[in-house]
Formats: C-alpha cells, structure tokens, sequence
C-alpha cells in the first residue's frame, strides 16, 4: 500500500490507526532517494538483511525490539530510534501492537536468511 503524495499534509496516527493487521509495511513518502515507511507489527518479522541501504528506526508506539545476529537484541520504546548499518542481519517483533518509522533507500533489497 503506497499512500504518499508530495505536497500533501498526512497524519501519521490516522493512517496507522486504519490498519487492522498484525503486519503491514507502507511507504508514506519519499524524499529524493530515500522513503519514509510506517510499519505496524504485532508478532515477529523474518530474519534479513538490506545490502545496499541503512535502515532508520523510530518508534511511535509500543515496544519495538530489534534481534541481531551476532549481538544483543534491543528494545525501542516510543520516540527512540536506531540505525542499522547496510548487511547487518536483524529482525524486528513486539509482543503488543506497535508503530514504527522506518527510513531507507526508496528501492532497498531485502534478502531474507
């Protein structure tokens, strides 16, 4: 689902507010080569990496933890945020619903391990 519109006012709460799911994953906006993406989750996401982009997290709502591969997991709580370097192995869950930001490059692979 692609809701972004240059030039637009947008509420962030509102259009998290519409999604029903345990997961979803959207781009809100872009800016030059990057997007803006606002995830909810509620449950676990698939080990993976991007090798071509840091990934931005900020948390709105909830409690995001963030596992690595190689060292300890950590939490998120509302408006903290963290930076993944490009081909660091992580995955996110939450045990609650939770809102997160997420800022990398608009055209990111992902490669799931």
């Amino acid at each position: 689902m692609e809701m972004y519109s240059k030039g637009v006012k947008q509420h962030l709460d509102r259009l998290s507010e519409a999604i029903t799911e345990r997961h979803q994953n959207f781009i809100v906006n872009t800016v030059n080569e990057s997007c803006l993406r606002l995830a909810v989750l509620d449950g676990e996401y698939e080990w993976h990496y991007h090798p071509d982009s840091d990934e931005l997290f900020i948390v709105l709502e909830g409690e995001l933890w963030i596992d690595f591969q190689d060292k300890p997991s950590i939490s998120l709580q509302p408006h903290e945020m963290i930076t993944i370097p490009a081909n660091e192995i992580h995955r996110t869950r939450s045990n609650m619903r939770t809102v997160n930001l997420c800022l990398e490059h608009t055209h990111a692979n992902t490669i799931f391990v």
